[in-house]
């Protein structure tokens, strides 16, 4: 007999979003907590940026959003979408584009959210600053403070259950280089990047070579006199090459800056720049989670976590999901969304704890021995042995393996990474494309029957 439970959902991003749907269906009692005043996480675009383009100082005005005006998509559509609710490539949608813009990426969201009744599951300003678990309570407390019309309120509740889905793009890390201390030029992090038109006619340095630094670095490249860009190569870059084009150069990690602020690269080139953008990715970071030491946050791996969901001591009352990266959060979202679901249900019934932590320790020894450092723990894919992780999700809810063609489009855009072409969005094949994901449905229909 399936148990109905109250949970807590602390974020409204994609993650939190589809958790939100999937514990409804399980018929739990759902809150979200958004501190924003719309749902869509990490797509809500806003033109203000922290007070610190650092955004180093503890104390500063802090602004969620990291998009950027000109942002498209780097993975269509396809693999943007939910299991079943397709993020559909309709001429009459505002960008019917396969690599859409961000605006359009938030109304496929906002569209989920009033189709499932999100929005009236969520509480909108309102900030989680406290969540712990408290015995004499019978569950977790949830620490809230809420913004409207001006006044702020402070609210304490009691779940049975918290799911984390807070994202891992929300505190920016800055590269440590020796020497920048000494740097009297300007830096920022790419989080406050929105347009490049204050950097025309400079020299500018980017520092990291993501999916961001590839877009800025070509758009920055159209109005600046020079674009130097620092990559750290490791597993995720096997075989990429880096070549230089336009006025945009590749260089290995900055050595130091000398005191006359001249950038020094390994390989013994120095620059003389302007500007310094630090494309260096996110921390995680759980300030208002209190756990006495149970969950921690160690060089951006967050653990102990069984599948990267369960806390094995804490399970199934506090869960987390959405840490992965190198794989569309879409679908894994949704299947971890859909596990966690069940299992507070009681549908499901987790290993136990024992055999969560030797899993658990299994995935480290893996990275130790082959020299992955903690911060690639939620990274998916062959170099890290979790390439069927979202198989594993699949076949472990009893659902149809996930298509062959979604893996084989991922692979196709790392492919265009690799390749350094930044034109892989306008040249893509939507009719051959088609025609792959046709085939495999057919496919698998004629399996399945």
């Amino acid at each position: 007999m399936s148990r109905s439970v109250k949970v807590a959902v602390i974020g409204a991003g994609v993650s939190g979003l589809v958790a939100a749907r999937e514990l409804t269906r399980e018929r739990h009692n759902v809150v979200v907590f958004e501190k924003n005043t719309r749902l869509g996480g990490t797509w809500l675009y806003t033109p203000e940026t922290d007070s610190d383009p650092l955004s180093l100082d503890p104390n500063r005005n802090k602004v969620h959003s990291s998009l950027y005006p000109s942002l498209r998509t780097n993975l269509p559509r396809q693999l943007m979408e939910f299991l079943d609710y397709p993020f559909c490539r309709d001429i009459e949608r505002v960008d019917p584009r396969t690599f859409p813009s961000h605006e359009e990426v938030l109304r496929f969201l906002q569209e989920f959210g009033d189709e499932f009744g999100i929005n009236e599951l969520t509480r909108f300003e309102t900030e989680v600053v406290k969540v712990e678990r408290v015995e004499d309570e019978g569950g977790w407390v949830v620490e809230s403070r809420a913004s409207h019309g001006g006044g702020v309120s402070v609210s304490r509740e009691v779940f049975d259950a918290v799911v984390v889905c807070s994202g891992h793009n929300v505190a920016p890390r800055v590269a440590e280089v020796c020497g920048i201390e000494k740097w009297r030029g300007f830096q920022m992090h790419s989080h406050n990047y929105r347009v490049p038109q204050p950097f025309q006619g400079q020299v500018v340095i980017l520092i990291g070579y993501g999916p961001t630094s590839f877009d800025i670095s070509r758009e920055i490249g159209l109005v600046a006199k020079e674009v130097h860009v620092s990559v750290r190569l490791n597993p995720a870059r096997k075989g990429m090459k880096f070549q230089d084009f336009g006025n945009v150069r590749f260089h290995p990690v900055i050595k130091c800056i000398n005191e006359d602020c001249l950038v020094v690269f390994e390989d013994g080139v120095t620059i003389n720049a302007d500007s310094i953008i630090h494309c260096t990715g996110y921390k995680n970071e759980l300030p208002f989670l209190e756990t006495d030491g149970v969950v921690t946050v160690d060089e951006n791996r967050v653990g102990p976590l069984y599948k990267h969901v369960f806390p094995p001591t804490l399970a199934p009352c506090l869960s987390f999901i959405g840490l992965t990266e190198l794989e569309s959060v879409f679908p894994v979202a949704e299947l971890q969304g859909k596990w966690v679901a069940r299992v507070l249900s009681g549908k499901m019934v987790l290993p136990s704890e024992e055999e969560m932590m030797k899993s658990i320790e299994e995935h480290y020894q893996f990275m130790q021995q082959n020299g992955l450092p903690k911060r690639f723990t939620h990274y998916l894919g062959p170099s890290y042995s979790q390439l069927d992780y979202k198989q594993w999700l699949a076949k472990h809810l009893g659902l149809p393996p996930l298509e062959d063609w979604r893996d084989a489009m991922f692979t196709h855009i790392i492919k265009n990474f690799v390749e350094m072409n930044g034109g892989f969005r306008d040249q893509w094949d939507d009719d051959y494309w088609d025609a792959i994901i046709n085939n495999t449905k057919l496919l698998h229909s004629s399996n399945q029957s």
